[in-house]
C-alpha cells in the first residue's frame, strides 16, 4: 500500500484537492477528505477505524466495507497504490 502521493496533494477544508504533478483536481466530501488526511498522515486503517468509531456512530463491518470502497476510488483515480 503505497498512500505516498496523498502527501503531495493540496487539500482545503472545502474538499478541493489539487494534485500538482498531474494538475488534475478533485473534490470530496467531508468524510472522504478526513480519510485522505489520515492517510496521508502515514495512519494505518486500523488506527482511522478507530477515530471513525470514536467520532462517528460506525460499526467496524460499515467502515471496513466503505473504506474498502474508496480506496479502489483512490486508486482508479491513481491517487494510491492499495
Amino acid at each position: 500500500m503505497d498512500y505516498s502521493k496523498l502527501t503531495n496533494l493540496a487539500m482545503n477544508d472545502n474538499g478541493f484537492i489539487f494534485d500538482p504533478a498531474s494538475g488534475y483536481s478533485y473534490t470530496s466530501n467531508e468524510t472522504g477528505l478526513y480519510i485522505m488526511k489520515l492517510l496521508a498522515q502515514g495512519k494505518d486503517k486500523d488506527a482511522i477505524c478507530q477515530e471513525f468509531m470514536e467520532e462517528y456512530e460506525v460499526d467496524e463491518d460499515n467502515f471496513n466495507s466503505d473504506f474498502e470502497h474508496y480506496m479502489l476510488m483512490l486508486e482508479a483515480l491513481a491517487l494510491v497504490e492499495y
